[in-house]
């Protein structure tokens, strides 16, 4: 028996149907006080009744930043408006690491490789390392627009993150494994286009828009081709004992992928507190401080820990079943493109983008039916909607406090 030759046919319904989760109940499920599995409400009743304190504090916090950069510019204290910057900068670097933390560790809590806890802490610290490891990420998103000097330029630098940080939570709290990379860029670009600020189109189309439709192809066909080297090499292997060797390999193959989140994620951050220092004349922008370094690096191992659940059951198990091979070529497949991006083009891609198409490539190698396509295609719809979302909720951040604050 292959490891191909997995049982086939329709999967039982009900309650001992569902595939058991990660997390040691069946998939789609949440445990009663008695242990026992209820089926968990559908998306559209967890929105009506969700958490009811979720919407509230986002918006308060929306406001609260609204206010305090609007008072910034009255008073003329640009000081304490670029430090609300870098804490805004932090802020979603934190975000991103719990938005994202699902990126790196999905396919091996799914596939039981690690526990959700090990996993986590392990995505953390790889993370943390990562970050240490590069700027060259980071300069290329600073120079993404040229925003006006002093007050003016921090107000649109503060308002580009807003957005991406607003479309970050949103896009969480349904579950859908949206790019952070291309919020925060699609914020940047917007809170420049509605301050009639230089954008880099040559930048944005280079460096940003080519590799965000490259990168999902070439990570599909990539991974398809590795799981299929993989279920060849192994055709006659026992799929008990390769199933076991696979858990351990997939533990290396996560720590790989979470370095290369770190590596790509941590700078863009980067970039846009460079970009705040050279507005006020504290940078030239042709290298990144230690301190921006060590804080975003800090800030996104920190969200890393906090964790992603809900896209994490969306990417480990409602776009394919995965087990340990699958897993492995997943997430081996995609650390190699973010490494490759980074060095050598030095191109903020998307670890969601990457990870997600190079599940979707590894499920096509059993059948194309294997691939849920439905969940595929809320994950592309959320993809396209990103970067003018972002761009527009910054847009809207950017007219408000520069029309309160003068």
């Amino acid at each position: 028996m292959s490891v191909r030759d997995e049982p086939q046919g329709p999967r039982p319904r009900g309650p001992a149907g569902p595939a058991a989760s990660a997390v040691g109940g069946p998939v789609g499920a949440t445990l009663t006080k008695d242990g026992s599995a209820a089926a968990e409400p559908p998306l559209g009743e967890q929105v009506r009744r969700g958490p009811a304190r979720f919407w509230p504090v986002l918006l308060l916090g929306f406001l609260a930043v609204i206010l305090a950069g609007a008072l910034g510019l009255r008073s003329d204290a640009q000081a304490a408006v670029l430090i609300l910057v870098v804490v805004i900068a932090l802020l979603f670097d934190y975000t991103n690491g719990f938005h994202d933390a699902a990126n790196a560790i999905a396919t091996s809590v799914s596939t039981r490789a690690l526990t959700p806890r090990a996993a986590l802490l392990m995505a953390a610290v790889m993370n943390l390392i990562g970050a240490l490891l590069g700027v060259e990420v980071a300069k290329t998103v600073s120079e993404v627009i040229t925003p006006p000097t002093g007050l003016h330029g921090l107000t649109v630098v503060a308002a580009g993150v807003l957005g991406a940080i607003t479309w970050n939570l949103i896009t969480w709290y349904f579950g859908l494994p949206s790019s952070s990379s291309h919020a925060l860029i699609g914020g940047v670009v917007g809170a420049g286009l509605a301050s009639a600020s230089t954008v880099s189109w040559s930048t944005v189309i280079e460096k940003v828009a080519i590799p965000m439709v490259v990168s999902p192809v070439v990570g599909f066909c990539l991974a398809y081709l590795v799981m299929v080297a993989i279920l060849w090499i192994f055709r006659r292997a026992n799929p008990g004992r390769i199933a076991r060797r696979f858990r351990i390999a997939q533990s290396l193959s996560a720590a790989s992928m979470a370095l290369g989140h770190g590596l790509q994620d941590a700078q863009k951050t980067m970039g846009i507190i460079v970009l705040a220092l050279v507005t006020t004349g504290h940078s030239d922008g042709k290298s990144v401080p230690l301190w921006v370094i060590v804080a975003c690096a800090g800030a996104l191992s920190l969200g890393t820990y906090a964790g992603g659940w809900r896209i994490m059951r969306t990417l480990g198990r409602k776009v394919i079943e995965l087990d340990p091979p699958k897993g492995f070529a997943a997430e081996s497949t995609a650390s190699m493109i973010l490494y490759a991006t980074a060095y050598i083009w030095h191109a903020p891609i998307s670890t969601t983008h990457t990870i997600t198409s190079c599940i979707m490539g590894v499920g096509a190698t059993k059948r194309l039916s294997a691939v849920r396509w439905g969940v595929a295609g809320n994950i592309i719809a959320a993809w396209v909607l990103t970067m003018p979302m972002a761009a527009s909720v910054a847009a809207v951040v950017y007219f408000v406090v520069h029309f309160f604050g003068g």
